[in-house]
């Protein structure tokens, strides 16, 4: 018997039905989440391992829902030609709420090691920076190029515990690379990048953020 035979539905109309329930359902249940993160350099396209990482990436989910990322910038940006000093280099940017009180003011979270998500530190990869282990709250950095020193044993951090990644760069690593080349003064960029919005597209409307009146004034900020 044709199902669709006794009923005023088209199997046009049972296919969007179809098609929409499942969209529905794999929103409110993703292994991954897209964020997108919009900057005056461009877009920046992240997709978050919410099953890899759960504590990392619901922290930085629920600070993307609750606009905590309105008026946040890009600060710092390291490279092999700025620093000098260190005997394990990197390449990195670095963003978040720059001022201390602000960060200070979020809890920190469990540090969730690579070891246990299984997601290190390569190219695009993005994670959170911290002092110590236990500490992060709500600056990110993201990676440009493999920088396996950050992962759990690396030699980056004298407690060798690394740092924790929680997603990747899916479109943007020229806007990425973009920032990282921009003017510094000991590693803190001149000219601050504003992250004009960011926002979860499965959430439509949701989170797009005016960084116009952002005041940034502290640098006793959480490093990697």
């Amino acid at each position: 018997m044709n199902f669709l035979k006794n009923t005023s539905l088209g199997k046009q109309d049972i296919w969007i039905f179809f098609t929409l329930l499942v969209g529905l359902v794999s929103c409110d249940r993703p292994t991954t989440e897209r964020v997108v993160l919009s900057t005056q350099m461009g877009d920046i396209t992240l997709s978050i391992e919410t099953e890899k990482a759960p504590v990392t990436a619901a922290n930085f989910l629920s600070l993307v829902e609750r606009d905590t990322y309105k008026g946040a910038v890009f600060y710092r940006v390291v490279r092999s030609d700025n620093q000098p000093n260190s005997p394990v280099k990197i390449e990195v940017i670095q963003g978040g709420l720059f001022d201390d009180e602000l960060i200070e003011s979020y809890p920190s979270i469990k540090h969730e090691t690579t070891d246990v998500t299984g997601i290190q530190h390569t190219d695009g990869v993005i994670s959170m920076a911290r002092m110590e282990p236990g500490s992060a709250s709500t600056e990110i950095f993201i990676c440009v190029g493999d920088q396996p020193s950050l992962d759990y044993g690396g030699d980056r951090n004298p407690d060798g515990a690394g740092f924790a990644a929680f997603g990747r760069v899916t479109e943007g690593m020229d806007v990425v690379r973009n920032i990282q080349a921009l003017p510094d003064s000991g590693q803190y960029l001149i000219k601050k990048v504003l992250i004009d919005s960011i926002y979860i597209p499965c959430l439509p409307g949701h989170l797009r953020g005016n960084p116009s009146n952002a005041s940034f004034h502290s640098r006793k900020i959480r490093d990697l």
